[in-house]
């Protein structure tokens, strides 16, 4: 009973804190809080949308005009979805299990890979530094379906068809995260690592122990990046995998939607699949958007 009573005083007070600050600020403030909120509650329609989308029974799917909140929720739709999977031969956590492993080694390759790649082009010079950086610029203007025919004979080539190498290997290539990598290795002062270098610290420990502490909010962005590109792609399964046991949770929703576009009760499926797509990417950006917050902030800060 006290600490609820100590909780209330408490909440009352930062209340009344929170009231005599915003009679403090002017009216431009004012303006621009409220149009900042407006804003706020704008961008989370969608979200908003795709929560009450799922648990909408059929009758609320389609009304018209199309209702935000749903008004009678239900679980039929994920109902519906794990009973379709039931049927088939390839159990549905199959498809989870290949999507999230398959995700989670790509995060950690383009990490590692991009750091390191930043890092050498931003700290060390070496034949070619430039060109080589150049290029990983000039890679930045090429759309995903222009490098599909190229990239289909490498990894044919190195035979890692049909394996969890093709769908992690051509993710590996990105140019961005270099990019936003090396902006945030050129901040750190070389005089830094010449101590280091000085105190008789190899290069391995001044990338783990200096580089790699000070690109933290890089690479959390790097991974949110990632994860959104690799947990959402079907190009992979598509194109190098042919046995179906191999293929990822987003080819297998695609498969199930497309059958089921046309269908009625199909559309509470797909509405429930949605979701299920969209919540990792929601966790993965509410965990790490502070730290995408200081990469914006200070990208290109010297």
């Amino acid at each position: 009973m006290k600490a609820l009573q100590t909780m209330t005083r408490r909440s009352g007070v930062s209340l009344a804190r929170a009231w005599r600050k915003m009679q403090a600020v002017d009216w431009f403030q004012r303006i621009t809080l409220l149009g900042l909120i407006l804003l706020a509650l704008f961008m989370a329609l969608p979200i908003i949308f795709i929560f009450n989308h799922a648990f909408k029974p059929i009758n609320e799917l389609f009304l018209y005009p199309p209702r935000f909140i749903v008004q009678e929720p239900t679980f039929e739709n994920f109902r519906e979805l794990f009973l379709k999977t039931q049927s088939l031969v390839i159990p549905f956590t199959r498809y989870l299990f290949n999507s999230l492993l398959t995700t989670s080694l790509t995060m950690i390759a383009v990490i590692a890979v991009s750091s390191m790649a930043a890092y050498a082009f931003s700290k060390h010079v070496f034949p070619g530094s430039k060109f080589f950086f150049a290029l990983t610029i000039f890679a930045l203007m090429f759309a995903p379906e222009a490098v599909a025919i190229p990239r289909y004979l490498v990894i044919a080539n190195i035979g890692i068809m049909n394996t969890y190498f093709a769908h992690i290997i051509p993710l590996i290539a990105a140019p961005t995260s270099v990019f936003l990598m090396k902006q945030f290795v050129d901040q750190i002062p070389n005089e830094l690592m010449e101590a280091a270098r000085i105190d008789g610290a190899k290069e391995w420990l001044i990338f783990f122990r200096i580089v790699m502490p000070v690109c933290t909010p890089a690479i959390a962005t790097v991974a949110i990046l990632t994860f959104q590109g690799a947990w959402s792609q079907t190009e992979t399964s598509n194109l190098y995998i042919q046995v179906e046991s191999m293929k990822t949770l987003p080819y297998y929703v695609m498969t199930l939607t497309n059958g089921l576009a046309n269908n009625v009760v199909g559309q509470g499926v797909a509405a429930a699949v949605g979701l299920i797509m969209f919540v990792p990417n929601l966790i993965i950006f509410l965990i790490s958007q502070r730290r995408v917050l200081a990469t914006m902030a200070h990208s290109g800060i010297k």
